[in-house]
């Protein structure tokens, strides 16, 4: 059974930490008990199965890949299976795509490599509890308009030629990505759900990849050869913001 780290609270979060290493547990579980929220430990991920087996829960999961017997890809598909949708957020020193495209693909939110500061985390963890954001206003959102330029910050479309820029620099996007791009920079600021991104490409009601959400990896497969387009140019670029669960949105030019 794992250790009880802290008394459950109705106001604050309870996040499931599974990772084999007892120091990293330990320093993370630190770091989150400070920062205010509630914390479970589980030394590997038969422990955490266990756990959801007797029919306690959280509400969130920070995931090691690599544990003794069962490892963290396999503890996601169970739940899955289960039909337990507590979010998962990975947590893992391995860093080749291979691993984080096959996470998302199994319905985990969000792939963070542990070398990444504290700050960084918190940050995913919080927008993850948020969930969705809601715009602020009840007015929708007008539909995009293929057929206009767009300009954001350094960003400029030309639909026309189908070229992206980056200020100077020209950005290589496929004829798909074009229109990713294209959606999401002409409301600037506003979230953008994975399924319209999707409908932007396909067209309504078309279905890619296992199961009624599979169109989920298939943009955040998109949007993360997107991002890398715009690192090759500018390697401090973060105009696409994700909201784990919801979708995308392109930062506003402050």
């Amino acid at each position: 059974m794992p250790r009880r780290l802290a008394k459950r609270s109705m106001e604050s979060p309870r996040i499931l930490i599974a990772d084999d290493d007892p120091l990293f547990r330990e320093s993370l579980t630190g770091n989150l008990l400070d920062s205010g929220y509630e914390i479970e430990g589980f030394p590997d991920g038969q422990a955490i199965l266990d756990w959801f087996g007797q029919g306690l829960g959280g509400d969130l999961i920070l995931l090691d890949w690599k544990m003794p017997k069962v490892n963290g890809i396999e503890v996601l598909r169970r739940l899955r299976e289960r039909g337990c949708d507590i979010p998962v957020i990975f947590l893992t020193v391995l860093t080749d795509q291979f691993y984080e495209e096959a996470a998302l693909h199994g319905g985990a939110v969000d792939f963070v490599e542990k070398s990444r500061s504290f700050s960084i985390l918190a940050k995913r963890i919080e927008l993850t509890l948020q969930g969705p954001k809601q715009q602020r206003d009840d007015a929708p959102l007008p539909p995009v308009d293929m057929t206009e330029d767009v300009a954001v910050g350094p960003l400029q479309l030309a639909v026309t030629t189908g070229r992206a820029k980056w200020g100077k620099n020209e950005v290589p996007l496929s004829f798909t990505e074009f229109r990713m791009v294209h959606c999401l920079a002409s409301r600037a600021g506003h979230d953008i759900s994975y399924r319209e991104l999707y409908d932007m490409v396909h067209g309504k009601g078309f279905v890619a990849g296992p199961g009624a959400d599979g169109y989920r990896s298939n943009v955040r497969t998109f949007i993360k050869r997107i991002r890398r387009k715009f690192k090759e140019i500018d390697s401090g670029f973060d105009g696409i913001e994700n909201y784990p669960g919801f979708g995308y949105r392109w930062r506003p030019d402050d």
